[in-house]
């Protein structure tokens, strides 16, 4: 069995610097935010960009989401009052691919700012084989798997969830702060100092996955959607999913079959289910080869079945769950 390959440093500077440039920001880069009380008025397309622009905007950004909390990202309806309210914004903050009426209602805006996140770092393609059980012996045998599988989010068919990676989640941080000096220079150095101080946090977070993920007895996990791919390749594991890229997609007898054998053969006690969508699958597969379920987070909103309040008590909710299901040496 492999692992997949570890993201390289350097390939994410450089993303990071790419990212800068292709932030657009129309007209002089200094919005007037003469709405909410002075704030600059920013809409997140959904809740970890509202969560990373609420952190480094702090007391001079007033954020709203387009996503309510309890609502599946992947299906997002855009209304003709958020639609409005876009429009009178003075930046938006989105992640292209992900979300097809945000991507359609952000085109159409005539917004001073645009912050699209998948500019900011590197984007990969990640999924299963359609023949899971031959994936799992490709891995026996040492090779990368790195096909794709299900419904991409994106015409490149990149995998959008970068934000479950805390390195790429920090490189988009430095992008989305950059972008709100430049919209609002009269506190850059607010933008910046808070900017900072989150990627020091995350950069924490990394180095936690890291030192507790790196002794684990099993390297695979099998979740519900492959949202997952980043942060599997960032800590040496290999995921495999039920359903691809597509959350409400449907496995084949075959995959379900496949996914039973790979369980048995490398060792995996869990099939992680996730909080917005239907948990039958997950259970049925778990039932029928004998093994546990548990919840891993995609972090695509905060609810009240959320195991933390915020970005990172999730995320660290997620690294027991892990290192439970995985075991340690």
């Amino acid at each position: 069995m492999n692992v997949r390959r570890l993201i390289p440093t350097a390939a994410l500077s450089c993303a990071a610097l790419l990212g800068l440039t292709a932030l657009t920001a129309c007209g002089s880069g200094s919005a007037a935010a003469d709405r909410k009380g002075g704030r600059l008025d920013v809409v997140a397309s959904f809740y970890p960009l509202q969560f990373l622009t609420e952190q480094i905007g702090g007391d001079h950004v007033s954020v709203s989401s387009l996503t309510k909390p309890g609502v599946e990202p992947h299906d997002l309806e855009i209304s003709a009052k958020q639609t409005a309210k876009l429009g009178d914004a003075d930046a938006v903050v989105y992640l292209k691919g992900l979300q097809p009426a945000v991507d359609a209602a952000v085109k159409q805006a005539d917004l001073k700012t645009k912050v699209d996140a998948s500019t900011l770092t590197s984007m990969e393609k990640h999924g299963n084989e359609v023949g899971g059980h031959a994936a799992a012996h490709d891995h026996a045998a040492g090779e990368e798997d790195h096909a794709g599988h299900g419904h991409s989010h994106s015409e490149s068919g990149d995998d959008p969830h970068i934000w479950l990676d805390p390195v790429k989640y920090a490189e988009v941080a430095k992008g989305v702060g950059a972008a709100l000096a430049k919209a609002d220079p009269a506190h850059a150095a607010d933008y910046t100092k808070n900017t900072d101080t989150l990627v020091t946090k995350l950069g924490g977070l990394d180095k936690e996955y890291a030192a507790v993920l790196k002794d684990t007895k099993a390297k695979v996990f099998i979740t519900t959607h492959a949202a997952f791919g980043y942060l599997a390749e960032r800590y040496g594991l290999t995921e495999e999913a039920i359903n691809g890229l597509d959350p409400d997609s449907e496995p084949s007898p075959a995959r379900i079959k496949d996914l039973q054998k790979m369980a048995k053969a490398d060792g995996v006690t869990t099939v992680f289910y996730e909080t917005l969508v239907s948990d039958k699958t997950a259970k049925t597969l778990a039932s029928d080869a004998s093994l546990k379920t548990d919840v891993l987070d995609p972090l695509e909103g905060i609810t009240d079945k959320s195991k933390g309040t915020d970005y990172f008590s999730v995320m660290r909710s997620n690294l027991t769950a892990l290192t439970t299901a995985l075991g340690t040496k």
